[in-house]
């Protein structure tokens, strides 16, 4: 099946193999808000994201900041597009946003805003009691991962509607398009939202202070991926080699829960991965077991993509 794209203007970059990645942030924002990369035949029914691997800084975003940008970049999935780069010559598309999320966070409702960031009120239809925006991780994040707050002054709503408007709804808009189109060519499609975690809960975690395993799998509980089929999953990664776990304490967000609807052949599932298998996480630089976690996430892959053929359709 050829891979079934839409126009260019519509997805951003497209290429057909990824790019080099430096190992240090942009700080201006030059290229469109994500890229696609696109396998050049569309084999396997699945769909990668990389939401949070962003790290085009603004300049309008350093010049209000209070934190420097080594303090931003741990909220950052740092390298979690490198990890999953195999999956266009696997067959599979993978989307991943340039814009960083502390920025716009696309794992969040639309308009999940915190009220005592913003100068102006705040319109109805703005959800300001999530558990998300209390922790202030909302759409446009009031703090860093580790709590520090980002910003010296107080926004305003237009800002925040500008950065929804050229930010986060092209990628949701392309995402959608990379899904259906898949659900549409094979009968059914996979989500596999891609993430990394640090390797012991923070101050802003439930699990504060313990070490985590490897990989984390969410789905929701069972209802945004059949449980048959995240058991499948969980099961090849613990094949792997790595300790793993599903739904404690990440179960998936909002892109898990939005695309996730295995009564309509689609399926979402969340993957986090332990930084400490890849990167210094203090100085959010490589090890040189990248490689090795890339290797297995390669062949994660390929046969997740054979379990989902065999499963077809399921349901819908």
């Amino acid at each position: 099946m050829a891979w079934p794209g839409a126009a260019p203007e519509r997805i951003g970059r497209l290429s057909n193999r990824t790019m080099a990645l430096e190992n240090t942030a942009e700080l201006t924002v030059e290229r469109p808000p994500y890229d696609i990369v696109a396998p050049v035949r569309h084999s396997l029914p699945l769909v990668l994201s990389s939401p949070h691997s962003g790290r085009d800084y603004p300049a309008d975003l350093l010049a209000t900041t209070r934190l420097d940008l080594a303090a931003l970049r741990q909220s950052e999935d740092s390298f979690v597009d490198e990890i999953f780069s195999a999956a266009p010559d696997l067959g599979a598309p993978l989307i991943r946003a340039n814009f960083p999320r502390v920025y716009c966070d696309p794992n969040r409702e639309p308009f999940e805003l915190d009220p005592a960031m913003f100068a102006d009120r705040l319109p109805g239809h703005v959800n300001t009691t999530s558990l998300r925006v209390a922790g202030g991780l909302g759409t446009i994040p009031r703090v860093v991962s580790a709590g520090g707050e980002i910003y010296r002054d107080k926004l305003v709503f237009a800002e925040a509607e500008r950065r929804v408007a050229t930010l986060y709804r092209p990628y949701h808009q392309a995402l959608a398009g990379l899904i259906e189109a898949t659900r549409a060519g094979f009968g059914a499609a996979l989500l596999l939202d891609c993430h990394s975690m640090p390797s012991v809960g923070g101050p802003m975690d439930r699990d504060q202070g313990t070490p985590r395993p490897d990989i984390i799998l969410g789905d929701r509980y069972g209802t945004s991926c059949d449980p048959a089929l995240s058991a499948d999953i969980e099961e090849i990664v613990r094949d792997l080699g790595y300790r793993v776990c599903r739904n404690a304490p990440y179960a998936g967000g909002y892109t898990t829960v939005h695309y996730g609807r295995p009564e309509m052949a689609v399926h979402g599932l969340q993957i986090e991965i332990n930084r400490a298998l890849y990167m210094n996480e203090r100085t959010i630089e490589r090890l040189p077991a990248l490689r090795v976690l890339a290797a297995d996430m390669a062949r994660l892959i390929r046969r997740v993509g054979e379990v989902v053929v065999d499963r077809l359709p399921l349901t819908g």
